[in-house]
């Protein structure tokens, strides 16, 4: 059986970091231990999820960034499972998983693991140019959302790095029933998504770093 929500909120009461699915950790790639012997063992999760089932991550779009896509003249829009509610792009998630180390020890990333939200995402169309960005992977280890991009149907990059993860802003974790929600982190355009939005859409108006909203991922976590 999953690791219980009570798990991860006596973690979160503790003190740490609970397992911040949008990146508290810190942008180090590759695993390491204080020992320097390749054969050091990993340590075992303080928390792990080993199967996501669901639900959603959600992003609040600022108002910011609604202003820009006018200014741009811009008309986004949703692909497949996603939605548009309340000002908010949603993406179901379909798989994943996730593993929380004690940050106080030296292994590192502390946050490691896949979200996907496969089958999902947005459009932005200007004219007869329309850029899909959908089946998301998010890499808590990293800061950093990938997904497919494809232009008037044809892909133009898998798997691309598109947004980066800031969670210094993020709000204690939550428990509501069987979930766990995430809150708070600010997502915003990576230089590779900036650059290949400027360059479809023929502009230089797309700015690295631009905020896009604010994330609240939610998860099964019973």
């Amino acid at each position: 059986m999953r690791t219980s929500i009570k798990t991860f909120a006596g973690i979160a009461a503790a003190g740490s970091l609970m397992f911040s699915l949008a990146a508290c950790s810190p942008a180090n790639n590759a695993p390491t231990t204080s020992s320097s012997s390749a054969s050091a063992e990993i340590p075992k999760p303080l928390a792990s999820i080993p199967a996501l089932t669901g639900v959603s991550t959600a992003v609040k779009l600022d108002a910011s960034f609604a202003k820009a896509l006018e200014t741009l003249k811009l008309t986004p829009g949703v692909v497949g499972t996603a939605a548009l509610t309340d000002g908010s792009l949603i993406f179901p998630i379909t798989s994943g998983k996730v593993d929380y180390y004690d940050p106080a020890k030296a292994y590192r990333p502390y946050v490691q693991g896949l979200i996907s939200h496969a089958g999902s995402g947005f459009s932005l169309t200007a004219g007869d140019t329309k850029v899909d960005l959908t089946n998301f992977t998010i890499d808590p280890g990293t800061s950093k959302l990938y997904g497919d991009v494809a232009v008037n149907g044809t892909v133009a990059a898998k798997q691309a790095y598109i947004f980066n993860l800031d969670g210094s802003t993020l709000k204690p974790l939550q428990a509501a029933g069987d979930t766990a929600i995430l809150e708070g982190t600010r997502v915003l355009i990576s230089d590779t998504a900036a650059g290949l939005l400027n360059k479809t859409f023929k502009t230089d108006a797309v700015k690295a770093g631009m905020l896009v909203g604010v994330a609240k991922i939610t998860v099964n976590a019973k």
